[in-house]
């Protein structure tokens, strides 16, 4: 398998077989098309080709408009690559390449670059400048340039019922289990590990408090998480809060704090890894320290009983 970062240079592809996106997630519905791409490209003979787009596109065409990521692009390189999809092309998105007519996409960017041999699309593919190229346009460029126009049928990908979106939108109000369900996996973030207040010492739940690696990356609104916790690719039990910690401070700044059980390791300046499992409660203020350490039993012991069944 290789990536490459532009598309200039770029090999000759033996009956280049493309799909075109963003792949954010590489969710179920994705993996759905990149099969549907490994398989046409195994039937020709042909190397199979994702070209997808850094940065999400949105923030260009949107830039005063807010995107949270799913997949880092490190990982989602690597959730394509285990698909079976031969090659991977980055496409630097600017204004200028947002700029390209329907035509000019097609015959600049997909023809001029990769002579494709066949292309395969989802139904609902759009493509140029305010996305008014289809798959009709393809089609008709596909007879002048002798490549074929493979459509993903719509019932294939309604079976997955899913979509980037929807599973922001499960990320963000907590609700793990249905983005699990569509995701194909359990969804994670990497983060490094700082310094924080050491409250939870006191407490007898001390907590490693988190810096996301990538900002962007799409995370829950407040509350406290069952969490698998990877440090040094040994995976341990916890449980994660994100929020304010009401009860012992006024301060409006968005914490992430992990406590992993059983484990007492420094490990200021790590990167670890955050497998969300589910979410435990709401982020409450108690009205005293002992009834928020009552809660952290309860917490971790809820945290213990889910992990088990995993």
């Amino acid at each position: 398998m290789a990536v490459f970062y532009n598309t200039d240079p770029l090999p000759v592809f033996k009956k280049a077989v493309i799909t075109i996106g963003t792949f954010d997630g590489v969710h179920e519905g994705h993996k759905t098309i990149l099969k549907e791409v490994v398989s046409h490209a195994a039937i020709a003979g042909g190397e199979s080709i994702l070209l997808t787009f850094d940065p999400h596109p949105r923030k260009v065409i949107f830039p005063h408009q807010t995107i949270a990521i799913i997949t880092p692009l490190q990982e989602k390189l690597q959730l394509v690559t285990d698909t079976g999809i031969e090659h991977i092309v980055v496409v630097p998105f600017s204004e200028s390449f947002a700029g390209l007519s329907a035509t000019e996409y097609i015959e600049q960017f997909l023809v001029k670059n990769f002579n494709p041999y066949s292309i395969v699309i989802g139904y609902d593919h759009r493509y140029g400048h305010d996305r008014t190229g289809d798959i009709n346009l393809l089609k008709q460029y596909g007879a002048i340039h002798n490549f074929e126009v493979v459509e993903i049928p719509a019932q294939l990908i309604a079976n997955a019922a899913v979509s980037s979106t929807k599973i922001r939108n499960a990320i963000i109000a907590g609700n793990i289990d249905e983005a699990t369900d569509m995701l194909g996996r359990q969804y994670s973030f990497t983060g490094k590990v700082v310094h924080g207040r050491k409250l939870g010492r006191t407490l007898g739940y001390p907590t490693a408090n988190l810096e996301p690696i990538d900002p962007e990356q799409v995370l829950p609104d407040t509350g406290i998480f069952a969490v698998g916790v990877v440090v040094d690719g040994a995976e341990y039990n916890g449980m994660m809060s994100i929020g304010y910690n009401p009860t012992v401070t006024d301060t409006k700044t968005l914490k992430i704090e992990v406590n992993v059980f059983d484990f007492d390791m420094n490990i200021y300046n790590k990167f670890i890894d955050i497998i969300f499992q589910k979410k435990l409660r709401d982020e409450q203020k108690f009205d005293s320290l002992s009834a928020l350490v009552d809660q952290l039993h309860a917490d971790k012991a809820a945290a213990l009983a889910i992990r088990k069944i995993q």
